[in-house]
């Protein structure tokens, strides 16, 4: 009996071992996804800010707080990303931006709109770039500064600075500027609005948008339509032909795949309408021109929701990933042991009777020597202890037992046939 709680505890050991690597192992492959993600949203007060702050409302619902990170100037931005140090896990970044050296930690989720930079003047009318030439400008840092130099306008000839929006606004309507280049700006917002329904205000009709998209390929030529803004007093009173930007996510490779899932369903649901310069599922795209598109995003905009994201809160997928793991794991345990049960039952019952047998024959070997009484007397209790085992075995191993209880009789009797020869010598001494 000793032999099989061996065995036994041999199995346990084994079990729990199995279990322990099982635990490892999923704790490594399928790790919790963190409840915070860092994403850098350009300038404070911007266009980037109010976009982030509607993905945080969303986010929030399934319990992942997201933060964001200001900079001063949209280069920060990729070098941000770009740094594994910073803590940022994911940025707006305008098309153009990326160098090679960019793209090899980066993961893009697509492009998810097109914004145009909006150009304000007063005055006659201007439709080329050339026509800036001389005058006060204010233009963002993140306008290609190749596209006004492909237009003979530098700074040797004309006054640039590079104000952000809302400073830019200011100087613009306190005469400081002639001309000011807007950075894409929701069509909703105030100073936009207000620039638009301006009567003493122009939006610059660049005549050669087209050509200047084959040009620059970060740049998207955008109609503004007539009338869209107010049918009612037709502004614009014609189609306004604009350059822009498209606007790209991107995440640091090693961000989670769950995180990227997440990510992937709020960019659809936030930017996958209609719009003025979009049409209906347009955007978030499913390629980027720049960097390594990400896998899960990819399947996500294809495919849809996962089975579990149907039906399952973001904070409870993992959970249910493990218990699934583990689940399929047992069976692939289970099966085999059910399969092999049997088997392993009978060796066991097996090993009992030959372990059993193999006492009774050395019984038997030492009947067939020079006994004592009491060596004898020795040898009954060692018998009496094999029958009371044997009786431990199982009903439906009732041959088994009957046979090896007719032994243990046959053995009993030589026993007492041994012993009766040994009482006359006994008394006699």
């Amino acid at each position: 009996m000793k032999g099989l709680g061996g065995v036994f505890l041999r199995w346990l050991v084994a079990a729990v071992c199995v279990l322990a690597l099982v635990w490892a192992a999923l704790w490594y492959f399928i790790p919790a996804p963190p409840s915070t993600i860092t994403i850098a949203a350009g300038l404070k007060g911007g266009a980037f800010e109010q976009t982030a702050n509607h993905y945080r409302e969303m986010l929030a619902r399934q319990h992942v707080d997201l933060k964001l990170r200001f900079v001063n100037a949209p280069p920060d931005i990729v070098r941000l990303i770009d740094d594994p140090k910073s803590g940022v896990d994911a940025a707006f970044v305008f098309a153009g931006q990326s160098s090679s050296a960019d793209l090899r930690d980066l993961r893009s989720l697509g492009r998810i709109y097109a914004s145009p930079y909006w150009i304000f003047y007063r005055g006659k009318e201007l439709d080329s770039l050339a026509q800036l030439k001389g005058k006060r400008l204010n233009v963002p840092v993140f306008l290609p500064s190749k596209i006004l130099e492909a237009y003979g306008v530098n700074a040797g000839n004309t006054k640039i600075t590079d104000l952000p929006g809302a400073p830019a606004i200011k100087a613009f309507r306190g005469g400081e500027l002639e001309v000011v280049f807007l950075p894409p700006i929701e069509l909703s917002s105030p100073s936009l609005q207000a620039l638009l329904r301006d009567p003493t205000v122009r939006l610059m009709n660049v005549a050669h948008a087209e050509a200047l998209t084959r040009l620059f390929p970060a740049l998207n030529h955008l109609v503004l339509p007539q009338g869209v803004i107010d049918l009612e007093r037709n502004i614009p009173p014609r189609d306004v032909n604009l350059i822009g930007s498209t606007i790209a996510i991107v995440v640091r490779k090693e961000l989670h795949p769950a995180l990227i899932h997440l990510l992937a369903q709020t960019l659809q649901e936030v930017h996958g309408g209609a719009g003025i310069f979009q049409r209906a599922g347009e955007f978030p795209t499913r390629t980027d021109p720049e960097y390594p598109f990400a896998e899960e995003a990819r399947d996500y905009y294809k495919n849809g929701p996962s089975f579990l994201q149907r039906y399952l809160p973001f904070w409870m997928i993992n959970y249910a990933k493990r218990v699934a793991a583990i689940l399929i794991a047992a069976v692939a345990i289970v099966i085999p042991v059910f399969t092999y049960a049997p088997r392993l039952y009978a060796w066991f019952m097996r090993l009992r009777l030959t372990r059993l047998y193999r006492r009774l024959r050395l019984v038997n070997a030492r009947l067939r020597g020079e006994l004592t009484a009491d060596q004898v007397a020795v040898l009954q209790g060692d018998l009496d202890h094999i029958d009371r085992t044997a009786n431990m075995l199982p009903l439906r191993h009732s041959d088994a037992f009957f046979s090896l209880l007719m032994h243990i009789d046959m053995t009993r009797a030589r026993m007492a046939a041994r012993l009766a020869e040994l009482q006359p010598a006994r008394r006699m001494a």
